[in-house]
């Protein structure tokens, strides 16, 4: 029996009090010979949840990326394809690399998206597999079989993400039904099929803005309700929600809404993004991620979500304490839920799975975003002062 005692610390920024662990979770009492953490009075959140990613991407570790790509989106899905050989692209490797760096700034959970195609097959699964293994009991990786260059216009495809959800991949993964394959009914057709078949979620891109953003989603919706797979489905980025027309987009809200489908966005400077709260008046299940981070695709990022709460508060002028820590609050319990991770948060029988962070509020906190004093996993730690325990190859 492993136990510790966190001593001097203030749930939530609330008042400072000593939480116990036993086991890998929250109990209401020490047990005997329990080791203790003086916490100095800094603030515990559950563990940050990193709930849209790409850990098969990133080039963290290689030489300087110089990228000439664009601007179009298909574009850089078609260089990646390419270069992944020509730079050596291990996508173990860099999967570890992502994650112990996600580790260090408090990540205790991850979904990425991974490529599938006919170009590199399953390459990517297996790599981010053989990373979910062997990080298992510091962090959670949650696999999306990702279908980036197209299913419709690559034959194929279809089957390795069979091949793929029958390995383990958790989700289906979609991709702009009209923009990127130009065939909605054959690409939606595919994905939902796919997830009635093996009997999974679904997690579906669409950058697609405007009126045609909001006609994929409305094929989306028609198909969730026809499987009875309310609750089953999301949809990352959803740009077309942040559109000029927000009586066309309160309608769409309302059906999201009915229909229990979740909302994941990344913030990113340069496109529309969702209202996060107005997802949050509609009651809509709302995550983050930081997307792609040092990849073929641009040179920033960090895997830090408390710095992508900010980027949230910046994108929807969150400037209210209260209203920061719902930006905070969509990097932690509505990743969660979203990804219906049992036992989540600081309560008595929760898992023990949390982050000291530095800051009086959690405003402060977030704003702020100073390196994670600490960091557990099931009660053990994983990272020290922004430091991960392990290092990373």
């Amino acid at each position: 029996m492993t136990s510790k005692t966190l001593k001097n610390v203030r749930p939530m920024g609330a008042t400072a009090t000593d939480l116990h662990i036993t086991d890998g979770r929250f109990t209401a009492t020490a047990a005997p010979g329990a080791e203790v953490i003086d916490c100095g009075g800094r603030i515990l959140i559950p563990g940050l949840v990193e709930a849209h990613t790409h850990l098969d991407k990133s080039l963290l570790g290689l030489p300087w990326y110089r990228n000439e790509v664009g601007p179009r989106l298909i574009d850089k899905i078609n260089n990646e394809r390419e270069v992944k050989i020509a730079l050596g692209l291990d996508p173990q490797v860099q999967s570890e690399r992502h994650a112990i760096l996600a580790i260090s700034k408090g990540c205790t959970q991850i979904r990425s998206h991974v490529d599938v195609d006919t170009h590199h097959g399953l390459a990517g699964i297996e790599g981010v597999m053989a990373t979910r293994e062997k990080l298992a009991g510091m962090i959670d990786i949650e696999i999306v079989a990702f279908p980036q260059s197209g299913m419709m216009t690559r034959p194929g495809t279809v089957a390795l993400m069979d091949e793929a959800l029958s390995m383990g991949a958790e989700l289906v993964g979609g991709i702009d039904p009209c923009g990127m394959e130009h065939d909605p009914k054959g690409h939606l057709d595919a994905i939902f099929g796919l997830a009635e078949k093996h009997g999974k979620p679904l997690d579906i891109h669409l950058h697609e803005r405007d009126a045609l953003g909001w006609f994929s989603m409305e094929e989306i919706l028609d198909r969730t309700i026809a499987l009875g797979m309310q609750g089953k489905v999301s949809i990352s980025h959803a740009f077309c929600l942040g559109a000029v027309d927000r009586a066309y987009v309160a309608g769409l809200h309302e059906k999201l809404a009915e229909n229990r489908i979740h909302i994941l966005t990344t913030a990113p400077a340069s496109a529309p993004v969702p209202a996060v709260k107005e997802l949050a008046a509609y009651g809509i299940l709302t995550g983050a991620g930081c997307d792609g981070i040092r990849d073929t695709w641009g040179p920033y990022g960090n895997s830090d979500m408390l710095e992508r709460a900010m980027f949230i508060g910046l994108r929807n002028n969150l400037r209210r304490d209260d209203e920061v820590e719902l930006a905070l609050d969509i990097c932690t319990y509505g990743g969660a839920a979203i990804m219906e991770t049992e036992g989540y948060g600081l309560d008595i029988g929760c898992h023990a799975d949390c982050v000291l962070v530095e800051g009086e509020t959690l405003a402060e906190a977030v704003a702020t975003h100073a390196p994670r004093k600490l960091v557990l996993k099931g009660g053990q730690v994983t990272a020290r002062d922004g430091t991960c325990v392990i290092e990373a190859p």
